[in-house]
């Protein structure tokens, strides 16, 4: 594994990077190892949380994929709302005891806006896919 491609990379995808890995490890934890409703559930669903929209706003600022497309965007930053909704959602239905509602937003944040979005970071030319297969 060659980490130059995360060290020469701009501060938003180091950001980036940097609060999606322990994302994903809390993430994967939350939904398939721990006890729900329990006190570490809900202060690693807090953590979880705010990683995902640190993430999410940090995806606003990489402009690398599309930089002459509005904003720099590209296609993939429709991710970004997608993924606040979630973080949002999450919240509020947890908050008002909406269990169905608190699972539907957490499976959506985490397969849609990790899952999905991720997997297209080890598309060939992505610095994930340049970091895992050279």
């Amino acid at each position: 594994m060659n980490l130059a491609p995360v060290l020469d990379a701009s501060l938003p995808i180091q950001i980036h990077l940097a609060t999606i890995v322990p994302a994903f490890l809390i993430g994967t934890w939350m939904i398939f190892a721990s006890r729900k409703g329990s006190t570490a559930h809900r202060a690693f669903g807090y953590l979880y949380l705010a990683l995902m929209t640190v993430t999410a706003i940090a995806a606003l600022f990489i402009h690398e994929a599309n930089p002459s497309g509005p904003f720099g965007w590209s296609w993939i930053h429709l991710f970004v709302p997608l993924t606040l909704f979630g973080v949002y959602g999450a919240i509020v239905t947890a908050r008002t005891h909406d269990v169905r509602g608190h699972r539907n937003s957490m499976l959506g944040v985490y397969f849609g806006g990790m899952m999905i979005a991720g997997g297209l970071a080890f598309l060939p030319g992505r610095i994930m896919h340049t970091l895992f297969f050279g």
